[in-house]
């Protein structure tokens, strides 16, 4: 039932209780569970409004809202995303569906604006990794390869979040203060292509509320075009990788681009990321049934 039609005091109960449920599934994910670094003089258990707005992709104000519950529009999407972020569980996901006013889907909705001819290229460029990133660098598909060398998992719903507030990644990324720079500015030339979409503007201040380093590079007015570069990193398990990487729009999705990484001649990079796909295809393959005892 829609919330704008429940009685006053129904409506007030509702607002108590979804506030009640997200501060407390809140207070319960540290910064360190999503990667972050948690920062001194911090006095919230758990995350802080903002940070759960950023990692879900949603507006500060608009989480704010919704925890207060204000009587405000949301979408399976947004609730979905937030539910990633606080690790619900399904019956907590139920949960905040119902608290939204929405009927609870039975399963996860999986992203399908991603045209089929380009899911296969992404997948047919394994052992590589590959991925696609829609206008506002939101991760759309991504292949085992990127999930496994860059650290991307069903949380990492954005490139740009995920790059400044990620302590692991931003651990194991050689010259992680230049491509900060070079990202910002990319960000922000996307920002001038679409002047009539607010929504950059809600991605920026978000970020420069949760990232120092992102709000100093920002008020800089860096403006980058590279689509194409190197990329280097230490991953944990397969050690040192570079990678040339190729920047490409998609044609049937207005500012999304597919990144294509290819490892550098001349460096084992290949053989490495190339074992790291056969230990994880081989750890989650199930342990062979013992024999029976004659």
């Amino acid at each position: 039932m829609e919330i704008s039609k429940l009685p006053a005091e129904a409506r007030k109960r509702r607002s108590a209780e979804i506030r009640a449920f997200l501060r407390s599934r809140r207070a319960r994910v540290t910064p360190a569970d999503v990667g972050m670094a948690a920062g001194s003089g911090r006095r919230t258990p758990g995350l802080r409004r903002e940070e759960v707005a950023v990692l879900a992709g949603v507006g500060v104000s608009w989480y704010t809202w919704l925890e207060q519950g204000r009587d405000i529009n949301v979408s399976a999407e947004v609730l979905d995303a937030i539910a990633r972020v606080l690790r619900l569980d399904a019956a907590e996901r139920e949960h905040l569906y119902l608290l939204a006013g929405l009927n609870p889907p039975t399963a996860l909705p999986a992203d399908r604006s991603v045209p089929a001819g380009i899911r296969r290229v992404i997948d047919g460029w394994l052992p590589r990794p590959a991925y696609v990133i829609d206008r506002h660098w939101k991760l759309v598909a991504v292949n085992r390869a990127a999930g496994l060398v860059f650290g991307y998992g069903e949380r990492d719903h954005s490139c740009l979040v995920s790059f400044f507030t990620n302590i692991h990644f931003r651990a194991s990324l050689c010259g992680w203060e230049d491509a900060a720079r070079q990202i910002v500015g990319l960000f922000r030339a996307d920002a001038a292509r679409y002047p009539d979409d607010p929504e950059f503007g809600r991605i920026a201040e978000d970020m420069c509320a949760v990232s120092p380093t992102f709000a100093t590079v920002w008020a800089e007015h860096p403006v980058g075009s590279a689509t194409e570069g190197v990329k280097s990193l230490v991953h944990p398990a397969a050690g040192e990788l570079t990678f040339d990487y190729t920047m490409l729009p998609v044609a049937d999705l207005p500012g999304a681009r597919l990144l294509l990484y290819t490892p550098a001649e001349g460096t084992p990079t290949q053989e490495r990321v190339a074992a790291l796909l056969a230990g994880a295809r081989d750890e989650s393959e199930p342990e062979p049934e013992p024999e029976p005892v004659p």
